[in-house]
């Protein structure tokens, strides 16, 4: 299901492929465990020097100091909670007291098939933490990153597939369930990109926007999210059918550094349902590519989190 929106010229990109990256800087979301980890490991054995933003302390001076042994870049970290705009405030003023440009802002952290929850801002969880949070994120950073001529990477979801967005049930009010608010989250991430590529080519900018998905990848994600029958279903699947996060993390490799790589374009593993498989263009359903939604979703993201990014929308631009 769904089409694929490029053609990039090649059918299995691999993290060998990467140029030289001494000098780069790449933010990650997430980066303490999972794709977003081993991410990190690829870009800094490349010599890239690398910012992880995380939730916890401990575990991010744990993956700092394993990164450390690996990596020929610098390893940094700073902290922030995505399902708290404030802290998303925060933390985007610490880190541009640090940088003056981001070659790559990734925005890989995230919740998965959680309970219903409320964040501290009165948003649904999945979609504060996961969409919100990161689109205030980029929206206080794009200027660091437009320094750079970089990228702003969003990870998105084969789940994206499942449903067309709910624009007038953004937070997944009536009828939740898990698998609803994740599925409508990621879908979010993928139009956000969309449109945000379209309104960075349309000012002139210098920076793009290009989307990835891990496939099916082994992480925290389905451990520390999901509960009940859910949890352990999801703990027998990964077992017999997962990939490992090294695997995973490399569309987000490609889509944040590989030379090969298209400005709105969306990367992912390309194998049977493409939860595995090498990577390429992967396929985006169609009620993504809704531009009049796209353009909506923005709006409505702009209200919700308080910020103005200044980028007028352009249904010319490519």
């Amino acid at each position: 299901m769904g089409q694929t929106i490029k053609t990039s010229g090649f059918s299995n990109w691999k993290p060998s492929q990467l140029p030289d990256l001494a000098g780069k800087t790449y933010v990650i979301t997430g980066a303490n465990s999972g794709i977003g980890y081993e991410a990190a490991r690829m870009l800094g054995e490349r010599g890239g020097d690398i910012i992880m933003v995380c939730r916890s302390r401990a575990k991010a001076e744990t993956a700092q100091a394993k990164l450390l042994e690996n990596v020929k870049g610098s390893v940094k970290f700073i902290l922030m909670d995505l399902s708290d705009l404030s802290s998303v405030r925060k933390a985007a003023e610490e880190l541009r007291g640090g940088v003056t440009r981001i070659d790559a802002l990734i925005n890989n952290a995230g919740v998965m098939m959680t309970p219903q929850e409320k964040t501290v801002d009165g948003f649904d969880l999945q979609m504060g933490a996961n969409h919100l949070g990161h689109f205030l994120w980029t929206g206080l950073l794009i200027d660091l990153v437009e320094a750079a001529a970089g990228r702003v990477v969003a990870l998105s979801s084969i789940a994206h597939k499942s449903k067309a967005l709910n624009l007038d049930d953004l937070m997944t009010e009536e009828g939740y369930t898990p698998t609803k608010a994740y599925t409508q989250s990621k879908l979010a991430n993928l139009m956000f990109v969309f449109e945000l590529d379209r309104r960075l080519s349309a000012s002139g900018s210098k920076a793009i926007a290009i989307a990835c998905h891990p496939g099916y990848t082994d992480t925290n994600l389905q451990s520390t999210g999901p509960a009940g029958f859910m949890k352990f279903g999801l703990a027998v699947l990964n077992k017999f059918g997962a990939q490992r996060p090294e695997a995973g993390a490399i569309p987000t490799v490609l889509a944040t550094a590989g030379k090969e790589a298209q400005r709105g374009a969306y990367y992912g593993p390309t194998g049977i349902m493409e939860v595995r498989g090498p990577v390429s263009d992967a396929k985006v359903a169609a009620h993504a590519l809704d531009r009049e939604k796209q353009a909506k979703l923005w709006e409505m993201s702009e209200t919700l989190v308080g910020h103005t990014w200044g980028l007028a929308p352009s249904e010319e631009a490519a």
